[in-house]
């Protein structure tokens, strides 16, 4: 069970990391479900690229903008610079992005951005084509329906990971590891991820002393179906507010621009406090108003939200669509360098949603996130690539732990409600040391690793929000009396 590289994760961040490993290395994918329940799989919009050398700056600028001062100007850099690059590598492999009749490549605009540069496939499916690409041309092996419980790590050298497969837990060792393992939705109560996306990862980071930072920046996006009983919820891309889409109360008023001067194509943190705000005033509901779509635009445009729309009932786009923020995005992760290398640890990486390479700051632009995967799993492939030294191997006992019990499934759901209304949208001193004291309880009481995993980040969370005292991007402390 020696491997030159092991991924674990099969979105698109690790699949495209996979992709750029020769055939002749020996590369273990470790999937924790069925290929498809990944975010990669899920992600709407697009994907941003600056279209040529003269729109990096705006690039940059409009990320930076939206990051509220707290991106890394070199990872930014890095990101825009190579986000042509890597569209052309998937076109150059085969991949087909939407195009017009003269086969140019079809550019929308999301908001914050200061000019059409989302390029999307399948209208609005990207992530789903992207991953679907991916997975399709992969020469790789993979390990499926199987979760990593452990890294191995001695004197600040990852030899490996421990893998829970068919409830038995195998050592499988690696010179060089890639965490790709995706965010933290399944902690909040009402969210747009896979529902297999747990934590796990940044839990098990935690309690090998890895640093995870910026966990306080959770993006929540403004314009989701909350009103059904799958724990992820519909989520209605950015894509269709930069194409017309209004936003409006149950009387059919257009409030976002009492709180901001661009209204819809504010950011999404604007976005998202702004009808938290409205609602919280007046009481009344929101909406999504789609109807200055062309009934066959929308149709080819967005053929999938107009199936799932349509199939709860909805027609569309004549009818309106309630809305709610919901959780949509971890900004923060496992602390990476601009080669996502994870500092104080040799030979093991971060890529993807998991990492923070503090490319998204106090809030990620629209349609960056799978371009990020992307461009840093180059980075760390490369890496890895011009790393020609030899790794010495070390074999480790399987630990003996108690993945879960019987009662923790509760217990999971008791830390979705207390993520959901202590630590989402606006939060207060007061609501997150209730929060920090009821996670403290459970993390004393008897539980599996796998619970401990959730709790540990979950916590995190809420240390770094009690850290920030000063509202910035999505993190926003209520500063009404308590």
């Amino acid at each position: 069970m020696q491997y030159d590289v092991i991924i674990i994760g099969a979105g698109v961040a690790g699949l495209y990391a996979a992709s750029l490993l020769p055939k002749e290395k020996k590369v273990l994918i470790i999937n924790k479900r069925e290929t498809f329940k990944c975010n990669s799989f899920y992600a709407q919009g697009g994907i941003a690229l600056a279209k040529d050398r003269d729109d990096i700056p705006l690039h940059i600028k409009d990320t930076q903008e939206a990051g509220a001062g707290l991106c890394d100007e070199e990872a930014v850099k890095i990101l825009s610079h190579n986000s042509r690059s890597v569209i052309d590598d998937l076109i150059a492999r085969g991949f087909e992005f939407d195009c017009d009749e003269a086969g140019n490549l079809l550019y929308t605009k999301e908001a914050a951005h200061s000019t059409s540069r989302i390029i999307h496939a399948g209208g609005d499916a990207t992530g789903r084509y992207v991953h679907y690409f991916l997975l399709k041309n992969n020469q790789h092996s993979m390990l499926s329906d199987a979760r990593v419980v452990d890294l191995l790590i001695k004197d600040g050298e990852c030899y490996g990971v421990t893998v829970l497969d068919n409830r038995q837990s195998t050592n499988i060792y690696a010179k060089d590891i890639i965490i790709a393992s995706g965010g933290v939705g399944s902690l909040f109560e009402y969210h747009t991820n896979a529902p297999c996306i747990s934590a796990d990862m940044q839990g098990l980071c935690l309690m090998k002393d890895i640093k995870l930072e910026h966990m306080e920046m959770m993006q929540f996006h403004p314009t989701v179906f909350v009103n059904s009983d799958n724990a992820q919820k519909l989520l209605l891309t950015e894509a269709l507010r930069g194409e017309g889409a209004t936003i409006e109360d149950e009387n059919g008023k257009r409030f976002l621009y009492e709180y901001d001067e661009r209204g819809e194509l504010a950011s999404r943190d604007i976005v998202s406090k702004s009808i938290y705000d409205y609602t919280k005033k007046t009481g009344l509901k929101t909406y999504l108003n789609l109807k200055n779509f062309d009934y066959h635009y929308f149709v080819q445009r967005f053929p999938n939200i107009y199936k799932n729309l349509r199939d709860i009932g909805f027609n569309v786009p004549d009818q309106r669509v309630p809305i709610s923020p919901a959780f949509h995005y971890a900004i923060g992760g496992i602390k990476t360098d601009l080669k996502a290398r994870i500092p104080n640890v040799k030979r093991l990486y971060a890529i993807g949603e998991v990492a923070s390479v503090r490319v998204h700051g106090a809030n990620r632009l629209a349609s960056n996130s799978l371009l990020e995967g992307l461009v840093f799993a180059k980075e760390a492939v490369n890496d890895i690539l011009s790393n020609t030294k030899p790794k010495k191997t070390l074999e480790f006992e399987v630990s003996d732990e108690i993945m879960s019990l019987k009662e923790d499934k509760s217990k999971k759901n008791e830390l979705r409600q207390i993520m959901w209304q202590n630590v989402s949208i606006v939060r207060t001193k007061s609501g997150l040391n209730d929060a920090l004291d009821r996670i403290n309880a459970l993390l004393k009481e008897n539980i599996g690793k796998l619970l401990k995993f959730r709790l540990l980040t979950a916590k995190e969370i809420v240390l770094s929000a009690l850290a920030r005292e000063k509202s910035i991007g999505v993190h926003t402390i209520s500063q009404e009396k308590e």
